[in-house]
């Protein structure tokens, strides 16, 4: 079966998509990345989908659902290189991509995870438990 490779940057995971997306694939793909974030533990998911040239209302899900998976496990979610085309449709298709941040490639996917990474507080409540802002 078809894997789409997840690689592990520093205290980052990144999943380039180079290939056609279906749905066995995207399923395949999100029960990958939750099982390389607890066994890495990384801080953050870079989801490059600079290859896709159009996505469907179930692909688009799935790439919510990955973005809410990883802030579960205490990650953050970055999409980069989302194409015009695919943009418009996700909008023409109502669909909202909340707790999903993007950015325009790679590189500044990279520098908006730090980013995100350095802003998270940490704050002990009274009963002495760390909590993540």
């Amino acid at each position: 079966m078809e894997r789409i490779p997840i690689l592990k940057v520093g205290e980052f995971l990144l999943v380039s998509i180079q290939v056609d997306m279906h749905d066995r694939l995207a399923m395949s793909l999100q029960d990958d990345l939750t099982a390389k974030l607890v066994t890495t533990r990384a801080k953050g998911v870079l989801i490059d989908i600079s290859s896709l040239d159009m996505v469907d209302s179930f692909i688009g899900r799935m790439l919510g659902h990955m973005a809410a998976m990883a802030a579960t496990l205490g990650a953050k979610a970055v999409v980069v290189g989302m194409q015009p085309a695919v943009a418009i449709t996700i909008v023409e298709l109502g669909m909202e991509l909340t707790d999903v941040r993007t950015a325009l490639n790679v590189d500044k996917g990279m520098a908006l995870l730090q980013a995100m990474l350095e802003k998270t507080v940490h704050h002990r409540d009274t009963e002495g438990t760390v909590k993540y802002f």
